[in-house]
């Protein structure tokens, strides 16, 4: 590559500012940054400049500076499509928030609850003839079906959390077939 004279010699960072339009200080910083050596030529400076302006404006410099654009802007239209998602299945009434679901069964069960502990009484009222033995078997498969429940309850919504944190797991896994490594 053929370079003109004067960019061919050492320059100072002030001139090196004066040349691309920024401040000595941001020279400074580039210099400090490794992304010109200093005394370089005025060529090398503004190549490695114009490298790292090219490598910016093409979202290229992620690992650098911790900002991938390319991820950026999938995680976006992930995050878009998601509420987009939750947006439908709210119209459609299959969504509700985990809070007010967590209400309305705690609400059902405490009902049921009340409803069992009753029931001991009111066998002694209905059934005053009642053998104990039958009363006891009652109660005993009552308290057992309340226990089931309570199990299958914290099994499904168990399962149903981790299904929600593997789908969202393989969500972030970035997109990598057929890709070169």
């Amino acid at each position: 590559m053929k370079v003109l004279p004067v960019l061919d010699q050492v320059i100072s960072q002030a001139e090196f500012a004066q040349i691309i339009g920024v401040s000595e200080a941001r020279v400074s910083q580039m210099v400090s940054e490794g992304l010109i050596a200093k005394g370089d030529t005025a060529a090398s400076w503004l190549i490695a400049y114009c490298e790292r302006l090219r490598d910016q404006a093409a979202g290229r410099l992620g690992e650098t500076y911790g900002l991938d654009l390319v991820q950026e802007r999938a995680a976006l239209a992930r995050e878009q499509r998601e509420g987009q998602a939750i947006k439908n299945a709210i119209a459609r009434r299959e969504y509700a928030p985990v809070g007010l679901l967590a209400d309305v069964l705690g609400q059902a069960a405490s009902a049921v609850v009340d409803r069992f502990d009753q029931l001991e009484g009111t066998l002694r009222k209905a059934c005053p003839d009642l053998p104990d033995e039958a009363k006891t078997a009652v109660l005993k498969v009552i308290a057992s079906a309340r226990n089931e429940w309570i199990r299958s309850t914290e099994r499904l919504v168990a399962e149903s959390v981790d299904a929600m944190l593997a789908d969202d797991a393989a969500a972030d896994e970035p997109y990598s077939e057929g890709l070169p490594a």
